[in-house]
């Protein structure tokens, strides 16, 4: 039977699942981000006794907003079947601030501490931007395709979460197989077991029991005890001296989170639940400015899923309970306990699973004609992959690739490629800000498509400035003649000049059909 407290229901039949997938979903992206910082060297201390507390402050500041706005909202409407908005780590921007800001600061050759610092400034940053997109967020969302917000995150699933779901996969087939086809039969197929147990849950729990039957992990209880979040005031401003550089990936990400919020506030909203979208944009801004004070290095957001909560009836209780406890497995180091009994392959599935919904979302939700501006929107994060791979790997043998920042210097290594035909100065080229340029051709495709050269035209002068500055196409910001980036500043002015000429003359010269079907 539903318990009330005012207007609200204070328990609703599917608060058990709310938790399940708030706390539970958001535990694996705690995994995954652990076992992505382990990989460069940082130490337990910093991510299980800095990052992961963080983290949790963050989130469960979250669920109590998320709590009071359900609330306030069933008191004003007088309804008890309001589902609060869920909270949680926005997968996209994890991955873009892990794989996009943290790691290139290791490579750069910053220790671990100090790679900390500049990430936690950069998570502080990218809250104070999202916070903003309270305010700006229906301009940005009015000027940019939406394809070209949904292509380059799509890319970044496809380059990124995609590829090191399914080769985590193959590196151990016997652990593996069995557990992702457990997820995809439940979450792709739709098969759910009697009691509607999710299956994300059931193959995460048969991933961990199969895992412990083939030796694959060994139980840690180390971290366990009694920890509580650490206030790192100092640590941020110190690490904004290293991030100017990251500006071109910090940026479009928030711009894209803070959109993500309005859209899945908007999702809420024709769901049943009336949230304020901006209020709800400025709680996550400030939450993840909160929690990078206590050490988070990714930011927080609406979670997808209201929806699915509403039909399930999920209420307002779930999200308190959630915010209790992060705050109880922060406070007693449980995160890292989890960690060691989950393998890579099983945080794997999330990998897999919130990319191909990125990609699916990427080509569903847009309208079909631009279907080729989502195509062009994928190409620099693939070349920012394969840089990146190859660099890892040549670095594993001692060899550093540089990327220089004229046109006139370039390592051997480099120029070896070149000679024998890798075309890698342009690999190099959109590797370097591939987010805004992800955007920027996305944006300039669509316009094309919709018979707006005057905005293709408009769009490349941005691109230009933003290449002049070292934005794009640089590894760090620099501006002159002599520079990497300079000769794509006048290649985007010259592209901006025929757009527009063609937007001037195109009736006087041209046969221009009205629609025309390029497939």
């Amino acid at each position: 039977m539903e318990r009330t407290l005012g207007h609200a229901g204070l328990f609703r039949p599917g608060d058990l699942g709310g938790v399940v997938y708030s706390y539970f979903g958001n535990i694996i992206n705690f995994i995954i981000i652990a076992y992505a910082l382990q990989g460069i060297g940082w130490s337990d201390s910093i991510i299980y006794g800095r990052v992961i507390p963080g983290l949790a402050v963050g989130l469960m500041l979250g669920c109590i907003a998320y709590t009071w706005q359900g609330y306030r909202l069933a008191k004003k409407t007088g309804r008890k079947d309001v589902t609060a908005l869920p909270s949680g780590v926005s997968t996209p921007a994890m991955f873009v601030y892990l794989y996009g800001v943290i790691y290139p600061l290791h490579y750069s050759g910053l220790s671990p501490e100090m790679c900390w610092m500049a990430a936690t400034a950069a998570c502080f940053l990218g809250g104070f931007i999202e916070m903003l997109g309270g305010f700006i967020g229906p301009f940005i969302r009015r000027l940019i395709p939406r394809v070209a917000m949904l292509g380059t995150v799509a890319g970044i699933g496809l380059v990124w979460m995609a590829t090191a779901g399914l080769f985590e996969v193959y590196h151990d087939p016997i652990l593996g197989m069995p557990v992702v086809i457990i997820a995809i039969i439940g979450l792709i197929g739709g098969y759910v077991f009697k009691k509607r147990i999710p299956m994300l849950l059931v193959s995460v729990v048969f991933g961990i029991v199969w895992a412990l039957f083939l030796g694959r992990v060994q139980v840690d209880t180390s971290t366990l005890g009694v920890s509580l979040p650490i206030l790192s005031i100092r640590a941020v401003f110190q690490g904004f001296k290293y991030i100017i550089p990251f500006l071109s990936v910090i940026i479009p990400i928030e711009v894209y989170n803070f959109i993500e919020t309005m859209d899945n506030v908007e999702s809420a909203i024709a769901a049943g639940d009336e949230y304020n979208v901006g209020q709800t944009q400025i709680i996550d801004g400030a939450c993840t400015m909160v929690s990078a004070l206590f050490g988070s290095v990714v930011p927080n957001t609406v979670w997808l899923g209201h929806a699915g909560l509403k039909k399930s009836e999920t209420g307002i209780s779930y999200s308190w309970i959630s915010a209790i406890l992060y705050a109880l497995s922060s406070v007693f180091g449980l995160y890292g306990f989890m960690n060691s009994l989950m393998p890579a392959v099983v945080a794997s599935i999330t990998f897999l699973w919130c990319a191909m919904l990125m990609l699916v979302q990427a080509y569903t939700d847009v309208p079909r004609r631009h279907g080729a501006a989502l195509a062009i929107a994928l190409i620099p994060h693939l070349a920012d992959g394969l840089y990146t791979y190859v660099r890892d790997a040549l670095g594993a043998f001692g060899i550093y690739l540089e990327e220089t920042l004229t046109m006139n210097s370039s390592d051997e290594i480099s120029q070896a490629m070149i000679n024998y035909g890798v075309v890698w100065k342009g690999v190099v080229a959109m590797h370097s800000g591939a987010i805004i340029t992800s955007i920027l051709w996305a944006t300039v495709v669509a316009f094309i498509i919709d018979r707006r050269l005057d905005k293709a035209a408009i769009a490349f002068v941005v691109a230009s400035v933003l290449s002049f500055f070292g934005f794009i196409h640089s590894p760090t910001l620099v501006f002159g003649v002599a520079t990497m980036s300079f000769p794509y500043a006048v290649g985007y002015l010259l592209a901006a000049a025929i757009c527009y000429a063609i937007h001037l003359s195109h009736k006087k010269f041209m046969d221009v059909p009205r629609r025309y079907d390029y497939v």
